[in-house]
């Protein structure tokens, strides 16, 4: 016997853990002969539909304004709720006949990707941290077996093993957000030169000094990267701004204030993608609605 299908309300919790862009569809009004009553929901992705509104022309034309949300500018999802008016008869060519608003709540999914290069102590506390925020995290070690057993069982985050640096920075999605914090300081160094020679991060930070910065930025100098490149890189990270203006570090070393004051730091960096503005329905439309 096959699997029943998956509902609607547990599909919106899959997809919202999942981080996957999707739309529910939520029939407010009905007047006259309609396929099902107010209240009654479908969730919509790019390539699949969970539940029903009743089928027919309907159902399909409701699924495609869904869709076409889900697609947006560019690729992009276009976030927030919009209203679909439905005359049975007439827009549908429904022999029903009668009239249904469906509004569509379209969620953009995790908008944000970090890419995080080392599973230390401080990659670790960081990886816990920014489970919450509904970032997708790629997770890179060139060391076996040192991705923690519960790594596997966060939402968003994927543990890629990656003994090549240039292939792991090659492979990842454009306009990613970086950290690099592995264990050796010439792997740093590699993977700061190729994000660097991507050159479509949104973002890239490196764990570590001063004078380690200086070393780097010396090399990597070398290496032909220009200062418009080499002021990308934030290092040491985590820093704060004191009363003058000034920046500097906090004192507390343990794993879990870097990866406190690391995140701290970067989700101003994320928030303009991350939280677009959104005004809802015009409240005109809903008093002519209800």
């Amino acid at each position: 016997m096959s699997a029943r299908p998956e509902s609607w309300h547990a599909a919106l919790h899959r997809l919202q853990r999942e981080g996957v862009p999707h739309a529910l569809a939520t029939q407010v009004t009905s007047a006259g002969s309609t396929p099902r009553e107010p209240g009654a929901r479908m969730v919509i992705t790019a390539d699949a539909v969970y539940d029903t509104l009743g089928g027919g022309t309907f159902e399909w034309q409701t699924i495609a304004a869904a869709r076409q949300r889900l697609t947006g500018h560019e690729g992009r999802p276009e976030p927030g709720i919009s209203l679909e008016a439905f005359s049975l008869g007439g827009r549908s060519g429904q022999c029903c006949g009668g009239f249904v608003n469906v509004l569509i709540e379209v969620f953009p999914g995790s908008t944000t990707t970090l890419a995080l290069f080392g599973a230390g102590h401080v990659g670790g506390e960081i990886a816990r941290l920014i489970e919450p925020l509904g970032w997708q995290l790629l997770w890179h070690d060139s060391r076996e077996g040192v991705f923690p057993d519960w790594a596997s069982h966060q939402a968003r985050l994927a543990c890629r093993p990656a003994p090549d640096p240039e292939a792991a920075v090659a492979a990842l999605p454009p306009g990613a957000h970086c950290l690099v914090m592995t264990h050796d300081h010439a792997e740093d160094r590699a993977l700061i030169d190729a994000l660097l020679r991507r050159g479509d991060c949104a973002s890239i930070g490196l764990i570590g000094s001063r004078s380690k910065w200086a070393s780097f930025r010396s090399r990597l100098r070398d290496a032909g990267h220009d200062e418009a490149a080499l002021a990308r890189v934030r290092c040491p990270m985590g820093m704060t701004t004191g009363p003058q203006g000034n920046k500097k570090r906090g004192s507390d070393k343990r794993p879990y204030a870097i990866a406190l004051a690391t995140v701290a730091e970067l989700l101003p960096l994320v928030a303009d993608n991350e939280r677009p503005e959104q005004r809802g329905l015009d409240s005109a439309e809903l008093r002519a609605l209800f």
